[in-house]
Parts: C-alpha cells; structure tokens; sequence
C-alpha cells in the first residue's frame, strides 16, 4: 500500500496529549561503569543508538526511503535493498525531516518538517538535484499529506491555510506540482481516504470521543452524505477504500467493547464484518492493486499485524523476528515484498526487508549502540494489579538485573501522554538508561487508558486527578510486593499528560512518593484548555466529554496542581520546550516557581529549541542526564 495503515480516527482522537518517546543517540562512548556482571551504559552510550522510522519503496523497489537521527536530528536516507547501504538525501541541523514517500515514477519524494517543535507542518518535495520546494508555504498553516491517487497522477493533501480550524482538501499534480482545492472543509470533519477513482473522498466527524459518524464528499457533485447513521454513542471511523471504490472499511465499537473491521457497500449501505477479536482494530489498508488487506490490532499493549489475501480473506504468514514484534508493516507497489519494523524492549525499532520468495526477512539497520549488549538491556513484561476498588489495571513491568530481594532497588511509576494514551511494549532509550542504572520502571496504563476496551476507558472522564491518580498510588503495593523493590524509594514520572498526573500525585497526594518528574506537564487546565491550538476545534467535544466544560473554572482548578501547589513537598524536575504549543512554557514556569516557593528542591529544564517532545539528541542527552542526576540525588 502507497501509505502506512490508517489507524482510526475513533481511537486516534483519544490521544490528545502526547509523550514523544524517542529512543535515541549522539557521540562518542565514554567508558561503561560495571555493577556486578552488568555494566552502566552514560547516557552518550544510549543516545549513540540510533532511530528509524517511514518507509517508502523506490519506483524499482531497489531503495527504501527512511528517515534517521544519525546526524543529531532527523534527516531524510535511502537504503539500498541489496547491500543495507544508507545514503543521506537532506542535510537539516535544525527541524527533524520526516519522510512520506518517493514519487511513484522518479526519485523525487515528500517530507514534512515543523519549526522549531511547533507543530506546524509544511510539506516539501525533495529534487533529485537536491533542491528543495515548500507545497504548503505560509506563517500559520498546518499540513498534512493524505495520500496518492492509484493512476499515480495525483498527490492529496490537507491543510488548514484558509481557515485554522479546519482542514481542507487539495489535489496536486504529480507532472508539475500545481494544485487545486478539491474539499472546502466548513463542517469541522477530519478528511480521510480518497478513493481509488478520484471521485469520492472518507470523511470522519467526531462529535464526542465515544461518538463518531463517517460521510461520504462526492469531489464532482460537491456534496456529501452520512453513511454511518446511528442513535447513541458509538464510533464510526474510515479507514480504506476497496479497490473498485465501491465498498469503504470502517472500524467501529458499535455492540462492542473494542473497535472491529467492517466493510460498508457504498451504494446499497449493506454493512458486513471483515475482521473483529477482543482487542481494538487499529486500522486496515488494501495493497495498491488490492491483492493483500492488511489489518493492524492492539494486543495486550503490543501492535500485532495480520495479512489476508482480498479475495476469500486467506490469511498471509508474516515472517516472524525472533524476540521482537512487528511495529509498523509497508508492503510495495508490486505487492511482492515487505519493509517492516521489528522492536523488543532489548532491541529499538529497525528496519527490514522481506520478499514473498524469500525464506527469511532481511534486517537493513542496526539501531542499537554496537557498545551496548543487548542482554545488558531488559524487556518489559505486561503485569496486572488490583486497584483500591477492585478493578484490573494493568502496565509494563521493567526490572533491573540487578535488582532482588537481598537489593531491593528504587521504581518509578510511568505515567502515559493522553489523555486516554497507552504504554506499549517496545524499546524506550529513557526506560532503557534508567533501569541499566538500576531503577525500576512500572509503565502504568491507568483507568482511562485506550487499549482495554470503551468501559475502562471512560471510567476517568471527567474525574481526573482521582481514581486514576488512586490507581498510580495502588500500584506501589504490587511494586513492593515483588520484593525487589524499595518501599520507601518510589516516585513519579510522566509526560504530557503524565506529567500533569507526576505534579497531581504530588499536590494531591503529597505522601505518596518520593520525587515527581514532570516532563512538559499540565499544570493549569483553565489556561490550557482555554489556548488549545486553533487546528484543534474539530475535536473540542470530544476533550469537553473527557475533559469537562472549558468554562468551568470552578472544577477545572479544582483539578490543577498549580492552584494546589503549596502542598508540595516532595523534589520535582521539570522538563519544558519552549515552543509547546500545547503546554505553555508559562505552565512549567508558574509550578517551578510555586513549589520553590515551598522551599522544596527543584530543577527546571527548558529547551528553547524544541516543542511538545523532545527530538534532537543534544537535548535528550541534556534532558535524560538531568532525570538520571535529579533522581539519584534525591531518590536512589
């Protein structure tokens, strides 16, 4: 398929806060303490690793299109499919390129690129000559690339240049770039597929996070109609055409605790189930000429990919990695090979490649720092506890090899972005770097999480700072109950969203741990939800039903740590980019000043050159080394 899996809209609008979690690297090794058999990697050890991510097949198939940090930010590369060979295409020292895909029939491709980590994203076209050419330009818009047409005469994308909040349409020609607006957006719908014939584009309208409609823009009539009519709350999200264009797949909860696969005719509105198990469908996507459906499901915490061949739904074996599971599965143009993503807790995301011939995929990166031994390294084990009122929450377990009953080591809760986020399975180079320095790590997905079904994700709306705080502090008895952790050396640590959970347990529950890392938290829900970014307002009711009336100042500072901040008495450090256009850096400098104030230690970190995530190495190694000193100086 020409692009990645869409995941569906329904689940992919919960996730409204995010926590990058890059793992990442920089420079040259500095010398590895040893505790016992395990050696103590520096942080310039860890961040030496290296990240990947995109794939896109050549025209000849004979290259994969990435982009890497290699260079300290993100850079656009090609891998040679026979020799593993990168060549570096942008040379960037400052904004992270992220690649979208080669042209179908020359060696021109498509990145996108913010400024600065302020989220708005242009898209460029990269020359073969090396030139370089804004599609999007302008001060305040954001884009977004939404997909090529299948007579590869046409690129799509989605920008909110004439109206910041919303995202409208726009049809490029691939011979010479030029555009025309083919879907003036005035409804606050999120644009979706375009199908195959070019007539007919998905549109996705969230009414609230639980409710959700699909309708249909007819591109030559100007005229659109509800396909997913529906009382009650239930979601309704697109995710491909087939490829005749006569049938759109939709993903859907309705009689359902998880969101399934269906297939909905166009014409007749007879709706049939494609694919459905105990676990959310992510998404699904056809192979360009419709041979394959690819089906993507969050299992248990893990994404796990299944294949089918279209026609009788036969199931395709993927090839298997040994001790990794598949993050991300890109199949070519031909539909006759593979570009997939494999990770494990022990193993950071890395690429390979695989023909429907071969008897074995191919691995075309090695991500991991070559001085750092995998087995030095720890996978997470999914483990679930019984909260303060029964109910099963579950999380990701990583213990230290040094740790045991004879030493009993100090933890860190991890706390998701979000609201409504999830901690996944997979390699973190943070997690990683503090439990090699002996620090456990319980990645905690709290009620209100996504992944574990619409009930246990509703049970925070509007009640946050509560029981999903109370499900933080439960999880230290399971902590202290493995016998190798130190009841009395427990903290916090989270970001976005998570972060607002760290300064919450700290101002709510002011006993319960020992140190708070915030990293770009919430602090201020009055002033937060009141400055969300403009591109935003398609899915406001949905952060209301989570979040509860903008204007309620009364339960909205009720809920933030800042108006609560004099009860803070345990350390914090803080993390903030200066240009978050979600959390306000005044967020950061508002609690850093209240809790001083308190006469409490604090470190505060602010990166002027990044946004709601830190991607730059320089800044991870600044950021994660301040982590690792705050908390051995005030908890280990």
């Amino acid at each position: 398929m020409r692009a990645s899996i869409r995941v569906a809209t329904g689940s992919a609008c919960r996730l409204v806060f995010v926590l990058f979690a890059l793992s990442v690297t920089v420079a040259t090794p500095v010398a590895a303490q040893t505790v016992g058999e395990i050696p103590q990697y520096t942080i310039e050890q860890f961040l030496k690793t290296t990240s990947f991510r995109g794939a896109s097949f050549s025209s000849d198939d004979k290259k994969i299109l990435i982009s890497s940090d290699q260079t300290g930010v993100f850079n656009a590369f090609a891998v040679d499919v026979a020799s593993g060979k990168l060549e570096q295409l942008t040379e960037s020292d400052q904004e992270s390129i992220l690649t979208i895909g080669y042209f179908p029939d020359d060696e021109r491709f498509l990145y996108s690129a913010d400024q600065g980590g302020n989220e708005l994203n242009h898209v460029y076209v990269r020359m073969p000559d090396g030139s370089v050419k804004d599609l999007t330009p302008g001060d305040k818009l954001k884009a977004n690339f939404a997909g090529w047409s299948e007579d590869d005469q046409y690129f799509y994308i989605a920008s909110n240049k004439r109206d910041q909040r919303y995202f409208d349409v726009y049809r490029y020609k691939v011979a010479d770039l030029s555009s025309e607006l083919i879907f003036q957006n005035d409804e606050g719908y999120f644009p979706g597929t375009v199908s195959p014939d070019g007539r007919f584009i998905a549109l996705d309208k969230i009414e609230t996070r639980d409710n959700s409609n699909v309708f249909l823009f007819d591109i030559e009539a100007k005229t659109s109609r509800l396909l997913t009519e529906h009382d009650g709350d239930i979601n309704f999200s697109s995710a491909d055409f087939s490829p005749d264009g006569k049938q759109l797949l939709l993903t859907t909860d309705r009689d359902s605790e998880f969101l399934y696969l269906v297939k909905q005719d166009l014409e007749t509105g007879k709706r049939e189930t494609v694919f459905q198990t105990d676990w959310d469908v992510l998404g699904a996507g056809y192979s360009k000429h419709g041979k394959y459906l690819s089906v993507a499901i969050n299992q248990d915490a893990k994404t796990v990919y299944k294949l089918y061949e279209t026609d009788g739904m036969k199931p395709v074996e993927l090839p298997a990695i040994a001790g990794a599971s598949l993050g991300s599965v890109r199949l070519s143009d031909r539909e006759d090979r593979l570009a997939m993503y494999a990770t494990s807790g022990k193993m950071p995301s890395d690429l390979f490649y695989y023909g429907f011939s071969d008897e074995e995929p191919r691995q075309l990166t090695h991500s991991l720092n070559r001085d750092i031994k995998s087995e030095h390294l720890v996978d997470g084990e999914v483990v679930r506890f019984e909260s303060f009122d029964g109910v099963t929450v579950p999380g990701i377990l990583y213990k230290p090899h040094q740790a045991s009953k004879s030493n009993p080591v100090p933890a860190l809760v991890w706390v998701h972005g979000g609201p409504g986020g999830q901690s996944t399975l997979g390699y973190r180079a943070l997690i990683q770097y503090m439990v090699n320095h002996g620090y456990c790590v319980y990645a905690i997905n709290n009620r209100g999480s996504s992944g574990y079904g619409k009930t246990f994700q509703q049970m925070d709306d509007q009640k946050h700072g509560e029981g999903d705080l109370d499900d933080c502090v439960a999880s230290k008895k399971m902590l202290i109950a493995t016998g190798f952790v130190d009841p009395d050396r427990i903290g916090i640590l989270g970001g976005s969203y998570g972060g607002y959970m760290v300064c919450a347990a700290l101002a709510f529950r002011p006993d319960e741990f020992e140190v708070g890392v915030n990293i770009f938290g919430v602090t201020n829900w009055v002033r937060t939800l009141g400055s969300i970014p403009p591109w935003w307002e398609a899915q406001r009711k949905a952060l209301e039903k989570e979040m509860g009336d903008f204007n309620d100042t009364e339960y909205l500072t009720k809920i933030s740590p800042l108006f609560h901040a004099k009860n803070i008495k345990k350390p914090l450090i803080v993390l903030q980019g200066a240009n978050d256009p979600r959390v306000l850096k005044v967020e950061s400098d508002e609690i850093v000043a209240a809790v001083k104030n308190n006469g409490v230690p604090v470190r505060y970190e602010v990166f002027e050159d990044e946004g709601h995530g830190f991607r730059k190495k320089a800044n991870q190694l600044r950021g994660y080394r301040a982590i690792l000193e705050f908390c051995n100086e005030h908890l280990k």
